[in-house]
């Protein structure tokens, strides 16, 4: 029974190896070919470690375009929309887990039921809409939207809260003269923040790697997110066979992504296991 149960976590460990190669090849032959000269790019047998190492490619992105700037907008982004629409969404979630109002069952399934609109269903409306309030070619379009919260997100604060908030605690605080807002900021917020950082992680994820929104609302270079300055370098580079630049342009931006998940990585695993458990 030992000898059978070792040889079958030998096999899982291959497997989990075997898929850990498959999965970070790319990643690591994008790296090696951002730090090689245009000359040595298709070489065979191919060379893992460059030789030599040149850092030219990483100086020549950043002196082409703009990243700064793109750096910088999509941290406005990211920052407002986090900030702002999770404390929004977990209110709704809160409202939604603990109180009792008319049609509270029936609103919560027709917000649900927007889950199965496709964004191009509502892509030309939006962009008329913003078009006559004067937002485009800013970040308005990006992040006002954000700031209501997502249904997704309430869903999964609704599910943690109506699992983790004890009724008890809520009434305890409302005998001590806690008020609804006090209740949530005091009680609720400090409960919820596994999943409010699980979320912040996995919304962080989205909004850095979102294309389609900036690709639509956002033409000036100066005012694009970093993902829409990067697509925007491809076809340049591609024309004249720069793949060495063009891969270190994805690595300048996939690094902060690499260092969020790094650093959340536990916050993820806590996000499957509050959505499979919970309610």
């Amino acid at each position: 029974m030992a000898k059978e149960r070792r040889l079958i976590n030998l096999i899982i460990y291959v497997l989990l190896l075997a898929g850990s190669v498959i999965m970070l090849g790319p990643l690591v032959w994008t790296i090696s070919t951002s730090l090689k000269s245009q000359l040595h790019v298709f070489d065979v047998p191919p060379q893992w470690i460059p030789d030599p190492v040149t850092w030219a490619n990483y100086k020549d992105v950043w002196s082409k375009a703009p990243l700064l700037h793109g750096f910088m907008n999509s941290a406005i982004v990211v920052v407002t929309v986090l900030s702002v629409g999770l404390f929004i969404a977990a209110m709704a979630a809160y409202a939604f887990s603990k109180f009792d109002f008319p049609f509270k069952e029936a609103i919560f399934m027709a917000l649900l039921g927007t889950m199965m609109i496709p964004y191009s269903v509502v892509m030309i409306p939006q962009y008329i809409g913003f078009s006559e309030l004067g937002w485009v070619d800013t970040l308005l379009p990006l992040i006002v939207p954000g700031l209501f919260g997502n249904i997704v997100t309430i869903f999964f604060f609704r599910q943690f809260m109506q699992g983790s908030i004890p009724n008890d605690l809520i009434d305890a605080a409302k005998i001590d003269g806690c008020g609804y807002f006090r209740t949530f900021t005091t009680v609720a917020l400090p409960i919820a923040k596994p999943a409010i950082a699980a979320q912040a992680a996995l919304g962080f994820m989205g909004i850095w790697n979102d294309f389609m929104g900036p690709l639509i609302y956002l033409h000036t270079p100066e005012r694009q997110t970093i993902q829409v300055l990067i697509a925007s370098m491809q076809s340049n580079y591609i024309s004249t066979s720069n793949y060495p630049s063009l891969m270190a342009a994805s690595i300048v931006a996939l690094l902060p992504v690499i260092i969020v998940f790094f650093m959340a990585q536990r916050y993820f695993i806590e996000s499957m296991a509050i959505s499979g458990i919970k309610g």
